[in-house]
């Protein structure tokens, strides 16, 4: 997948750290950070529009 922005370097190092980390992982293991994944992105996602509707109201 192409990237919009170019990840730094450290970001690039994590992103190989992790892909190796996934890669030794069993396929329950991978779909179970997956999930958990998505779900912290939701929390992520809903956390920045709170503060983008507490900021564009203050």
């Amino acid at each position: 997948m192409d990237e919009m922005l170019d990840l730094s370097l450290e970001q690039q190092f994590r992103q190989r750290a992790f892909e190796s980390l996934v890669s030794r992982m069993s396929h329950e293991q991978a779909q179970e950070i997956l999930v958990k994944l998505h779900k912290q992105m939701l929390l992520q996602e809903a956390t920045y529009r709170h503060l983008l509707r507490h900021s564009l109201s203050a």
